[in-house]
């Protein structure tokens, strides 16, 4: 028994040899390569030519205009100066009196004072608006004095000025007389009748 180990591995090794030698013969061979050609020489005409691109359009020059010889700045036209308002010599006042409801329209010729009841009018200058005004309008400049007639055997109380400065005849209410009995207003100015010759 002890030497039939040895045998039976010496006859295992056999076999397994003589399987490898017959897969290895069963094992077909791989072909060899096959000769690589050689390539083939270029020839000019062989050779494609590069596709070649468009040529760009050239940028268009735009001729430049000259320039404009420049304009010294004219100067601003002189404001005109404006027109002189027309003077006259008598106003035409209204005068109400708030108790009565009395109305009076009467002249005040400029620098000469003239008595409604209580109330003396003394016109210092009397214009029309300038054709370039905006608005037609006639202004009176005047002062109004608070002064009772005198009375025989009584004293004369002072005067007292109750107005002073331009009525407007188109917005009498921009500059009133303040008095609580009597009310007055500009309503135009006109020239002086001319005196007859006698």
């Amino acid at each position: 028994m002890r030497h039939a180990r040895p045998l039976l591995l010496g006859l295992g090794l056999a076999a397994l040899t003589a399987a490898g030698a017959v897969v290895a013969q069963t094992t077909p061979e791989a072909p060899a390569p096959a000769a690589t050609p050689a390539p083939a020489l270029l020839t000019p005409e062989a050779i494609a030519p590069l596709p070649v691109p468009p040529p760009e359009p050239a940028p268009e020059i735009r001729a430049e205009p000259e320039p404009r010889a420049q304009r010294a700045p004219e100067p601003p036209p002189e404001p005109k100066p404006p027109m002189k308002r027309a003077r006259y010599d008598v106003a035409i006042i209204q005068a109400l009196d708030k108790v009565s409801a009395e109305t009076i329209r009467f002249e005040a010729p400029v620098g000469q004072p003239i008595r409604y009841k209580s109330l003396v009018f003394t016109v210092r200058a009397c214009e029309l608006s300038a054709p370039d005004e905006r608005a037609p309008d006639a202004m009176a400049y005047m002062t109004v004095d608070s002064q009772p007639r005198a009375v025989a055997g009584r004293p004369t109380p002072p005067a007292r000025q109750t107005f002073r400065g331009w009525m407007y005849a188109a917005a009498p209410g921009l500059n009133p007389l303040e008095h609580p009995v009597y009310d007055a207003w500009l309503i135009t100015c006109r020239a002086a009748t001319p005196a007859s010759a006698g």
